[in-house]
């Protein structure tokens, strides 16, 4: 039995007057209640109880320190409370990094339910694609598409976006339409690379059960998601990419989806914290929201079969 549980102990035989009765409120057997009074007061080197054959009472020494003992369970209470209500009502500031199509398309047309929710959270965010020193910068919580590859990091699935490959009506005229994946090689594309490397992306489709990758020429890369949508609006190319950023220029005509009998594995998409850190109520309450806003936005489905 612990220190605290001992206390607890203590002040119930005290109040009830009984052994038995005591371990009888804790659920404990009264050979374990006898047993842990006996360690204590030899902890304490003192008698705290006096016991007859029909009461149990506390010496004078017993008295003064159940006394103490009221109190200090009383604060522990309080404590316990207090961090109960802001679990349940978190507050401070929380420092998050959204990915600029993230932040703008899907977390912040909703950020005002989130405040409405934690009115005492105040929220710092900044965006972009690149790899952020959590630690260093002080950022809480980073939201990143792709596998995540940091092992310092706690990641937390939020959702696998559906990909589509498009291009503008301008390219397509002008290079023709891909009708099967094995041509995308001899078609350029808009290149995407990560802003740490210069590792360029390629293609993923689904073709007879198997992911395939496929590299395509062309002329130009970027590594900004805003550039690439740009890119493939003025022809240059194919692009590959989530299907909700370009769910506009898709239903206006403006980009065109090809190859859209073959699926992609998708896009994952993760909330990261440090490992290291202990998850702040803020914390988690922020990625328990944002998970439930992208499991509504992109809604598990299980992968179609292709035909190949």
């Amino acid at each position: 039995m612990d220190r605290f549980d001992s206390f607890q102990l203590f002040t119930r035989i005290v109040e009830l007057g009984s052994f038995t009765r005591a371990a009888g409120a804790l659920g404990i057997p009264r050979a374990t209640a006898t047993h842990a009074m006996k360690e204590l007061e030899a902890r304490l080197g003192t008698r705290l109880l006096e016991r007859t054959t029909r009461q149990v009472r506390p010496t004078l020494d017993g008295q003064a320190f159940y006394e103490r003992c009221v109190h200090l369970l009383a604060d522990l209470d309080d404590a316990e409370s207090s961090l109960r209500m802001v679990a349940a009502n978190p507050r401070g500031t929380l420092r998050l990094d959204l990915h600029g199509t993230h932040a703008t398309r899907i977390v912040l047309p909703r950020i005002d339910e989130f405040r409405g929710r934690y009115p005492d959270i105040d929220l710092v965010i900044s965006s972009g694609d690149r790899l952020v020193d959590l630690v260093r910068e002080g950022i809480d919580c980073v939201v990143r598409a792709g596998t995540p590859k940091d092992s310092s990091l706690v990641a937390r699935r939020l959702a696998v976006m559906p990909e589509v490959i498009c291009a503008s009506p301008g390219y397509l005229q002008r290079c023709g339409v891909p009708r099967h994946p094995d041509e995308l090689p001899s078609h350029q594309a808009v290149g995407f690379f990560a802003s740490n490397h210069d590792r360029t992306y390629p293609f993923e489709l689904v073709v007879d059960g198997q992911v395939r990758e496929f590299a395509l020429g062309g002329w130009i890369s970027v590594n900004d998601a805003e550039s690439y949508v740009t890119c493939a609006l003025r022809g240059c190319g194919l692009i590959q990419l989530p299907r909700y950023h370009v769910e506009d220029e898709l239903r206006d005509g403006r980009l065109v989806e090809v190859l859209g009998e073959w699926s992609s594995t998708g896009l994952p998409v993760s909330a990261m914290y440090p490992a290291h850190r202990q998850l702040s109520p803020r914390v988690r309450v922020f990625i328990d929201w944002i998970a439930k806003l992208y499991e509504e936005r992109f809604p598990s489905q299980p992968l179609g079969s292709q035909d190949g």
